[in-house]
């Protein structure tokens, strides 16, 4: 998936996988991290999730990255904030309160913005990349991250054979061989959730889960 398809996904309004709630799986298992107030939380491949202001709302500091500002501009304006903007090396920043988006490439980010960040959550972005992407993606962007810092990892998982990603499929056994050499992988919950999504009956998958796995990083 180059950027050009994530550009026009949001042009034309093609998101389907933007949620009008807060994750329920993200409720549930974020508890487990039993992170302290004020810890920075990374949202990689952000959109204009629900998520962010729950994440806030929990007393975090949150850092997103999201590659079209189409979907930056929505979440702000979606929620009445008027952020301030300044430009760096990793792209356009917007802030507002607690939750600060950077309007770039994933992949540019390094250890000197991510330093500050305690914990990541993921629920679109692994599952969002093909898997060559998604190997450089654990082990380039995820070294970045320092050690000790913790997570919430969100996959689906389906008969690989019976849908075209994105989202892709993600089965456990890959999970633990991207993030087994530098993160500890502790699968917290696994969710049998077809009969909420029509959109994937509709394209004969036959069966789908969600998992929810905590990741620390050794």
């Amino acid at each position: 998936m180059d950027p050009d398809f994530w550009h026009q996904r949001w042009r034309e309004g093609r998101i389907g996988f933007h949620q009008d709630r807060p994750t329920p799986l993200l409720l549930e298992c974020w508890p487990e991290l039993a992170l302290g107030p004020g810890s920075q939380v990374f949202v990689p491949l952000a959109g204009k999730s629900l998520d962010l202001v729950w994440l806030a709302a929990q007393g975090h500091r949150v850092l997103g990255v999201e590659l079209s500002p189409l979907a930056v501009a929505q979440f702000f304006a979606e929620h009445g904030l008027a952020p301030r903007v300044h430009e760096s090396r990793y792209g356009r920043h917007y802030r507002a309160g607690d939750i600060e988006l950077i309007c770039g490439d994933v992949f540019g980010l390094d250890a000197d913005v991510l330093a500050g960040c305690a914990a990541v959550y993921d629920r679109a972005a692994l599952i969002a990349l093909p898997p060559p992407k998604r190997r450089r993606y654990v082990r380039e962007l995820h070294a970045q991250l320092p050690a000790g810092c913790r997570g919430v990892l969100i996959t689906l998982e389906y008969p690989p054979h019976e849908k075209q990603g994105p989202p892709f499929a993600v089965p456990e056994a890959e999970v633990r061989d991207l993030y087994g050499r530098d993160w500890q992988v502790q699968a917290l919950v696994r969710r049998d959730i077809l009969a909420q999504q029509p959109g994937f009956i509709a394209e004969g998958v036959s069966a789908l889960q969600t998992v929810a796995y905590r990741l620390s990083k050794r």
